[in-house]
């Protein structure tokens, strides 16, 4: 059984992001064991000194889930032109670990915009050696538009990107 771990870039419950991850979840091919981390946000702000043979029990914690998946799955807004704090910081806790050396990565950005936090993480995830792909990334511009009041992605066209992005992971895997 193949083991995909999702991660929001937004510590807002019931964000977008949260949703999409959601759906995600509900459109899993039978075989996959998928689990969302719920984490981040008490991981303690990346601080090179104490990145050694003991770091802080939560960077270990999700060190060791990004190092037993089989693959991860990234969905975030952008923040400020940016990454989202939070997430940036926790990717920062992987740099040392070679967590996500040569691991299945797939990045979808949900935001009004997006494009800039997009084009920063697909350079983050180079630089810590993910393995991602043009292929298993998408940028949903204006996704509240494309959500209904309860969250669920009612854009035919947003869904099938994601569907198509889905598969094209699972594949890669």
């Amino acid at each position: 059984m193949k083991s995909i771990l999702a991660i929001s870039g937004s510590l807002r419950e019931g964000s977008s992001n949260h949703n999409i991850l959601r759906l995600l979840g509900k459109i899993m091919p039978e075989g996959i064991n998928y689990s969302i981390y719920d984490g981040i946000r008490d991981i303690p702000a990346f601080d090179p000194g104490i990145d050694n043979d003991n770091p802080p029990v939560q960077v270990t914690d999700f060190r060791e889930k990004i190092s037993k998946a089989d693959g991860i799955i990234i969905c975030t807004p952008e923040y400020a032109f940016g990454v989202p704090g939070a997430l940036k910081n926790a990717l920062d806790w992987t740099v040392s670990s070679g967590s996500f050396s040569c691991k299945p990565t797939a990045l979808i950005t949900a935001s009004t915009g997006g494009e800039n936090a997009h084009e920063a993480l697909i350079k983050i995830l180079g630089a810590i050696d993910a393995k991602l792909t043009p292929e298993t990334t998408l940028l949903i511009q204006f996704v509240r538009s494309k959500m209904d009041a309860e969250g669920n992605v009612t854009d035919v066209n947003a869904v099938q990107q994601i569907k198509a992005l889905i598969e094209t992971f699972i594949n890669s895997i």
